[in-house]
């Protein structure tokens, strides 16, 4: 059985490894080819163009950055060019959208002819090439039922949520606690070293509390050291999903004014030239060291990661 996936990025390299590891064929596009040179040497097929892998694979996985992407690719901004290329398709769309959005492509993949199902995932790399992914599916549940051994290859035990819509939502309610968690950390972090307070004792401190989490020993030594390299989840990704909530949140009827906060201290953060880092570098804006506390000098203190793996990313 040939497995599909459209978007190979960080994650899209680890479905790929994982998939392939678990005896299956795996075929592959990538909007950005000079991104996917690593596998032309291995027995991953490298279709060229989304249009030629949905023929020949039953069932896809979309890893793109976002919905006009995944409407762009499949043509369902087009009803015309969708026509009968996704008849009978399983669609499984892994990546972060929102809810109505996820909803209206399931209503075009639908009017298709094929079967639709949002499967968003909690993890990284090591979880992914592993399967011991946190998978949430919303949709049709005899979809869910279809697509679960699929699922199971990432992550052990899929949950079905709902409903097309509930597992986006679950989603994005995650990814906001992401941000949350870790503004709020590196700020707290920030202001006790500020004050002299020692770092084991404060990290001692914390770990005792009910208001521990397991991401602050993560993530703490990129905060000490500042190296905020090797994204898992880049800067740029987190502030979209901040975006993607905070308009959601706002259609909800929920105050979303916290969350702006950190939307914006996100935003300056890419701007300084962090967007392809991890998404800890928020830190540095939260918390400038010496040098980058003067104006203009924020980008230097990143600038050797940046020329060493560049600006631009593509799924």
């Amino acid at each position: 059985m040939e497995i599909g996936i459209i978007g190979i990025g960080l994650m899209g390299h680890a479905f790929v490894e994982r998939f392939l590891s678990q005896g299956y064929e795996v075929g592959i596009f990538n909007r950005t080819p000079d991104k996917i040179t690593d596998l032309a040497d291995t027995e991953v097929k490298i279709y060229t163009s989304a249009d030629e892998l949905i023929s020949a694979c039953d069932t896809i996985i979309l890893m793109l950055s976002d919905a006009d992407a995944i409407n762009s690719l499949l043509h369902l901004d087009n009803d015309n060019q969708a026509g009968s290329q996704l008849q009978d398709k399983l669609i499984l769309q892994m990546a972060t959208i929102s809810p109505s959005e996820s909803r209206q492509i399931a209503e075009a993949i639908s009017s298709s002819g094929g079967h639709y199902l949002e499967a968003p995932v909690l993890g990284s790399l090591p979880e992914a090439k592993s399967g011991t992914l946190i998978i949430m599916a919303g949709g049709s549940k005899d979809v869910f039922e279809t697509a679960l051994p699929t699922l199971k290859v990432l992550g052990t035990a899929p949950r079905y949520i709902g409903e097309t819509g509930s597992a986006a939502a679950l989603k994005l309610a995650m990814n906001q606690l992401i941000a949350s968690l870790t503004a709020g950390f590196s700020l707290s972090l920030g202001y006790a070293l500020k004050n002299g307070v020692d770092t084991d004792l404060f990290m001692e401190t914390v770990r005792e509390s009910s208001l521990y989490a397991k991401t602050y020993d993560k993530k703490l030594d990129k905060y000490l050291g500042r190296d905020f390299g090797a994204a898992n989840f880049s800067t740029r990704h987190l502030l979209k999903d901040i975006r993607l909530f905070i308009d959601d949140g706002k259609a909800a009827g929920l105050n979303t004014g916290a969350l702006q906060g950190i939307e914006k201290i996100a935003s300056e953060t890419v701007d300084s030239g962090m967007a392809l880092m991890d998404y800890s570098s928020i830190y540095q804006v939260i918390n400038p060291d010496d040098k980058s506390r003067e104006p203009g000098n924020l980008k230097a203190s990143v600038s050797p990661w940046i020329k060493l793996h560049g600006q631009k990313t593509s799924s």
